[in-house]
């Protein structure tokens, strides 16, 4: 079995890299690429297709830390992204922000969406399902933070998700998208984010799944 995993940084996922290069195969059996795509959707794009056009893996995996909306959720927790949405693909209308499907541009359903979110429906390996939202410029203010909440009930903040849920779809690649909360999404105060804990667990749960898929 031939699995992709990806990040949008090489801190997020180094002790993967370095225990991958220990483990040349796990279990004698899945063999696993690492790609470091660049952060945001433009980057994440770009490198999945040129390695899609020449490869195709049996299961996709994109992985990193990311910023939660639900602040019952503990800070380290990782969580699957079951669904994705766009959440500033779209226009100012008077003070009001609608995206695509609102004004026509995109149709409901149009493939890969269904609805207006991309899904994935691989297996959760027992982790919390949450719904993410994909942004251009990260959240930090109570305005934005508002206007995401009321449109589109987030629970996840990344600025990848879905272009990596995007690809994977068109491609009809199995997928898994793995997040660790590392922060709440509120106004910016970096001394309330813990990212060693973040990416120590979200490293674990990696190891693990790549030890447990056949």
């Amino acid at each position: 079995m031939k699995v992709l995993v990806t990040a949008a940084t090489e801190p997020e996922i180094k002790p993967l890299i370095n225990w991958l290069k220990e483990e040349v195969t796990i279990n004698g059996q899945i063999e696993v690429e690492v790609m470091i795509t660049g952060i945001g959707m433009f980057s994440t794009a770009y490198h999945l297709g040129k390695y899609f056009a020449k490869k195709r893996p049996d299961l996709a995996i994109q992985a990193g830390i990311a910023g939660s909306f639900q602040h019952s959720w503990p800070i380290g927790e990782t969580v699957v992204i079951e669904q994705e949405v766009l959440g500033d693909l779209g226009v100012e209308d008077n003070d009001q922000y609608k995206d695509l499907f609102d004004i026509g541009l995109w149709k409901a359903d149009m493939a890969p969406f269904t609805h207006n979110y991309l899904p994935n429906t691989s297996p959760d390996f027992g982790l919390r399902k949450a719904r993410g939202v994909t942004v251009n410029m990260v959240s930090g203010s109570a305005a934005t933070i508002t206007r995401l909440e009321e449109k589109y009930q987030p629970d996840i903040e990344s600025m990848e998700g879905a272009a990596f849920h995007y690809c994977c779809l068109m491609e009809n690649i199995p997928f898994l998208q793995l997040r660790t909360i590392s922060n709440y999404v509120e106004v910016r105060d970096k001394s309330k984010w813990n990212i060693p804990l973040a990416v120590t667990n979200l490293n674990n749960t990696l190891r693990s799944i790549l030890q447990t898929i056949k």
